[in-house]
């Protein structure tokens, strides 16, 4: 059954290797969530309702944001409006799924559709997956170096691959559209998402093998973490357009940060001082903005020492 009085979230492509943590954390926090997805929630036992939509419709999409939440939403005494925010993480998640202009169409097009829905329909806070590859390397032709350590939001980014082109398009829609109507867009840069169970299976060769973790900038989101930063996003207001970073605070190595980067990308140049073990995909930003502390340091499920 719903609770009339928790907020709302749409949730897009939950069923996902992100939103499949990140919602259940989300619920964990008092929100109501629908997922819309082409997939059911792999978890039976989490109670999430799915309602399969494809968001390259922009009428499928209009509908699914005024749609009840399960099927407890026709005990109440109003038909569905608008919910308080929607989480747009669907999309193909990477190059290589799909030829590459199927890419494109399918992720530019879904996320237009999400926003302007959202938007005309007032609702006031919006949030969407945009990615670390964004910042050139990560599917880059080539063994690519970094512009600069730490990599922080205000990069000139200018990727070659299509998935990350598709996600700064994202970007930009987002902006304008809440400038057009005053309304609060945050775009998550997110890092190499990592579930529970891959830290012991991963880490392992991620230690021991730094030149794997090149194309991720050696930093990492946690998938239940990311679903607080989602909370975090909903409660801080008043904001407009943002992009942040969505990665845990260290970097995934056994010595520290600068003495790492200098070793293993000695041509980027590091343009401030760097705490002893910040992740190079920096998330100052939603710490001092958003007041982000993480709950899933690496460390915790991997001790390589």
């Amino acid at each position: 059954m719903t609770s009339f009085s928790a907020k709302r979230i749409v949730f897009t492509g939950g069923s996902g290797k992100a939103g499949r943590h990140a919602i259940p954390e989300l619920i964990t926090r008092g929100y109501d969530v629908l997922n819309v997805d082409m997939v059911d929630f792999p978890d039976p036992s989490a109670n999430v309702f799915t309602l399969k939509t494809d968001l390259t419709d922009s009428g499928q999409v209009f509908n699914a944001l005024t749609s009840h939440f399960n099927f407890g939403g026709y005990e109440g005494p109003n038909v569905p409006g608008p919910p308080d925010a929607v989480v747009h993480f669907a999309a193909y998640a990477r190059n290589m799924l799909v030829p590459d202009n199927e890419c494109f169409k399918g992720n530019v097009t879904s996320t237009y559709n999400v926003i302007e829905a959202a938007c005309k329909l007032g609702v006031r806070k919006i949030i969407i997956a945009s990615s670390e590859t964004t910042y050139e390397v990560c599917f880059g032709q080539g063994d690519l170096d970094y512009s600069a350590f730490p990599l922080d939001e205000d990069a000139d980014v200018n990727p070659m691959d299509t998935y990350a082109i598709s996600k700064l398009c994202g970007e930009r829609v987002a902006r304008g559209f809440a400038r057009r109507f005053d309304a609060d867009i945050y775009a998550l840069r997110i890092g190499n998402v990592v579930e529970p169970h891959e830290y012991e299976r991963d880490f392992p060769k991620y230690i021991n093998d730094p030149k794997l973790r090149k194309r991720n900038a050696w930093s990492y989101i946690d998938a239940r973490d990311l679903g607080q930063i989602c909370d975090l996003c909903i409660q801080k207001d008043g904001l407009g357009f943002q992009v942040f970073n969505a990665t845990n605070d260290t970097i995934t190595a056994t010595f520290p940060t600068r003495q790492f980067l200098e070793q293993w990308c000695p041509n980027t140049p590091i343009t401030r001082e760097m705490s002893e073990w910040e992740a190079p995909l920096s998330n100052r930003k939603i710490r001092e903005v958003l007041g982000f502390k993480e709950n899933h340091n690496w460390r915790k499920y991997y001790n390589p020492e």
